[in-house]
């Protein structure tokens, strides 16, 4: 049997490691992009996508996958969208898991956006602000003022080469609020844009802006297709189950011949 893993999230490198001690007779496979870093989980780690195979389903095909987890992070709808086609072609099981989304805390002033044009839009009318949201290109960064000051941050370099007026911040979660905190008091921040990832890895920055009551624009997720869970527990029960019922069907399956052999 084996799981494919579509990761590059904190979520899909812990549930790798829950999976493997719970089943450890389960072949994992671990596909990330590979521009950040290299995760560490115990799986055959595919780097890159796999229009290098052919694609998805070729690949799922070619390597005898048993089913696909999605652990991407909750705005790579494209990955998610192909994985379940796959599945609904090879007729193999999925599963989406999603974290939780932040919830508003007294004393936030949040700004809800459904796509990135407005949001980026409303932020022009800030002079000093921090941009969370991923890669930008070049058009969405023209919606912002020219004499704004914004410094952008992102754990992979940009695309295209920035205007003098937006300073790019490399970094890579989990913050700490007290750095967070540090931060904006340093650039003297009047606004934080970011996407509505959930999870504790970035949650700092809101309690940040909470503390010296700035505002935070953010980017609701998009809509999902398919079967999600949001509880990594839940999720990891159902994993469990689908394992021992798929092994329990796969050995009844086998006729016993001489000396304790099987054939299918």
């Amino acid at each position: 049997m084996k799981l494919l893993i579509l990761g590059g999230t904190a979520d899909a490198r812990h549930l790798a490691g829950a999976l493997h001690q719970m089943q450890p007779t389960l072949e994992l496979v671990y596909s990330v992009a590979g521009l950040v870093r290299q995760p560490q989980v115990p799986a055959t780690v595919v780097s890159g996508g796999f229009s290098q195979f052919g694609g998805l389903s070729t690949y799922c095909k070619a390597h005898k996958i048993s089913g696909i987890v999605n652990a991407t992070h909750p705005f790579s709808i494209t990955m998610g969208d192909h994985a379940l086609e796959a599945c609904k072609e090879l007729g193999l099981n999925y599963w989406r898991f999603l974290r939780p989304q932040w919830q508003q805390q007294a004393g936030d002033d949040w700004r809800f956006f459904t796509n990135t044009n407005a949001l980026l839009s409303t932020l022009a009318g800030y002079q000093r602000t921090l941009l969370t949201v991923g890669q930008v290109s070049a058009e969405e960064l023209a919606l912002l003022g020219s004499n704004q000051q914004i410094w952008l941050r992102t754990a992979v370099q940009p695309k295209h080469t920035l205007p003098t007026n937006v300073t790019w911040i490399k970094a890579i979660g989990p913050f700490a609020e007290v750095d967070e905190l540090a931060l904006l008091k340093q650039h003297q921040i009047e606004a934080i844009a970011c996407k509505n990832s959930g999870g504790s890895s970035t949650e700092a920055k809101l309690a940040a802006a909470r503390a010296v009551k700035i505002p935070v624009l953010m980017l609701q997720r998009p809509a999902t297709t398919g079967p999600v869970e949001e509880d990594f527990d839940t999720l990891i029960s159902h994993l469990n189950t689908w394992c021992e019922t798929t092994m329990i069907s796969y050995t009844a399956n086998r006729t016993p011949t001489h000396k304790g052999l099987y054939h299918e």
